[in-house]
């Protein structure tokens, strides 16, 4: 199946028509995205917390503390947001100025991972998330930095995207005005790397990171 199918909690409303269920997309955004934000309810107080994310196939690990609020149950219900910001959108209207971006919400049960070595192929998810093979370039955690860690497992089942492109859409007597519309692009980029103060010498950035 290449959609999630809509249930009463992700069917979009607002905007219907930007509503996405198609799987490929939703990967997509989930795998361009880097922070994720995780809203819970705990002693019937709302948190929404942000926190470094990996998808592996049809489940989400988020990456924590032990400490953090989070992370103190076996199980718990969360909604988790991931919003790709990718446009400025001027209309000649301010009523009608908005924004292009791509976004994904999922609602579940996320189990806290106890098993290590599901615990270390999460954190490989995580470390490759940032940048392609990198956990095979580093050292690999030991068992007292597993434990030292927490992560959670969240399947994708509940799930919908919602996207906006496009130009500005104002009303039609608008377009007289002697304004300007459009569209600014919102572009991520890298930087060069900067090593820190400790780096051996002769030691370069892999391909990967240049």
């Amino acid at each position: 199946m290449d959609q999630y199918p809509p249930t009463e909690r992700t069917q979009v409303v607002r905007r219907s028509q930007r509503g996405v269920y198609d799987k490929p997309q939703v990967h997509a955004i989930l795998d361009e995205g880097f922070v994720c934000h995780v809203g819970f309810v705990m002693n019937g107080r709302p948190f929404v917390i942000p926190t470094a994310y990996a998808r592996s196939g049809e489940q989400i690990y988020i990456h924590g503390s032990p400490a953090s609020r989070l992370m103190k149950g076996k199980e718990v219900d969360v909604c988790l947001t991931v919003t790709l910001l990718d446009g400025l959108v001027l209309a000649r209207s301010s009523f009608h100025t908005s924004i292009n971006y791509r976004s994904v919400v999922v609602l579940g049960k996320a189990r806290l991972v106890t098993d290590l070595e599901e615990k270390r192929q999460a954190l490989r998810c995580f470390t490759n998330h940032v940048i392609s093979g990198r956990w095979e370039q580093t050292k690999q955690p030991i068992d007292s930095e597993l434990k030292a860690t927490s992560v959670l497992a969240l399947p994708l089942a509940e799930v919908s995207a919602k996207i906006r492109t496009g130009p500005p859409i104002d009303d039609e007597e608008d377009y007289a005005l002697p304004v300007w519309g459009g569209v600014v692009p919102v572009l991520q980029s890298f930087g060069e790397p900067l090593p820190d103060d400790r780096v051996l010498e002769g030691i370069t950035p892999p391909a990967v990171i240049r």
